[in-house]
């Protein structure tokens, strides 16, 4: 059955002045999916977000929310919003502040719903002023999912937030992704992203360079690090056809492959002084910097 795509850019470009923020970029977004958005800084990640949000319109190519221009109203009162950064009145209280953003929706959230989700019962008659970093971000949060969105877009959610509450907000996000939510995130904590995507979508100098799942990019960059302390050098090793790429100074190196076995054999048939050696699975932040660097 296929999932029906809820937001898109389809060859989308977008300059300012002299720079190429993006170029014939496509991605989409389908519901109860979460899409990973993720790449270096300046990779074009924001504009993209702008596009989808209708807070930028494309000079090529097109955006699509629900199938309509971002910018109707429509199509943005089915859409929340967590953006990186956000001001709100610090003398409003946060039942206040997410009272007033639920009456911008059709069919809000219950305030005592809102505030259970996003743990925010017990700070309901605080004002925003008075919070905490990670008690401001759960407002903030509070006020992208209050009007029941149909697509949820969250920039660095987890930002400020200490490693229980970022635990507990990725059992939120899942919980509505589940129940239907559609969910385009990015992030620099990129365990987060490996634990939460379905699909990841990597930029790079304003082009898509490499798109799936997060193993698939695993994958792609080496599935396994092989790391040893060896007589061989690294020269050498990087002639040979299962390693990828080889990092480390001295004797201690370590190996990108994808035949993690086969190299860990012809290791230890090579060399027979090896020692400290380890093999672990490659993540999705050694993925993402060796695809840029290939890129680059």
């Amino acid at each position: 059955m296929n999932v029906p795509v809820i937001a898109q850019l389809h060859a989308a470009g977008k300059r300012y002045g002299t720079v190429t923020a993006l170029s014939q970029v496509d991605l989409a977004v389908h519901r109860g999916e979460v899409l990973a958005l993720l790449g270096p800084n300046g990779a074009g990640k924001t504009t993209a977000i702008a596009l989808l949000c209708g807070l930028r319109h494309a000079d090529s190519g097109r955006s699509e929310l629900f199938g309509m221009d971002p910018r109707e109203r429509t199509a943005r009162s089915r859409l929340g919003v967590m953006l990186q950064s956000t001001d709100l009145p610090d003398a409003l209280t946060v039942a206040e502040q997410v009272r007033q953003f639920s009456g911008y929706y059709p069919r809000p959230r219950a305030l005592d719903e809102t505030l259970g989700l996003c743990g925010l019962t017990a700070q309901a008659d605080r004002r925003y002023g008075q919070l905490s970093g990670g008690q401001k971000r759960r407002v903030q949060f509070a006020l992208a999912v209050c009007g029941r969105p149909d697509l949820l877009i969250v920039d660095e959610p987890t930002t400020g937030l200490d490693v229980e509450a970022r635990t507990a907000f990725w059992r939120v996000l899942r919980q509505l992704v589940d129940e239907g939510v559609g969910m385009l995130l990015t992030t620099h904590y990129l365990e987060e992203a490996d634990a939460l995507a379905d699909r990841v979508v990597l930029l790079n100098g304003g082009r898509v360079i490499a798109e799936g799942t997060p193993d698939t990019i695993k994958q792609r960059a080496g599935c396994a690090l092989v790391r040893c302390r060896t007589l061989l050098s690294a020269e050498l090793l990087q002639t040979w056809p299962d390693v990828q790429r080889v990092r480390g100074v001295g004797r201690r190196l370590e190996l990108a492959t994808t035949a993690p076995e086969r190299l860990v054999g012809a290791l230890l048939a090579a060399d027979a002084a090896l020692t400290d050696l380890e093999v672990q699975r490659n993540s999705l932040d050694d993925a993402m910097l060796q695809l840029t660097r290939e890129a680059a």
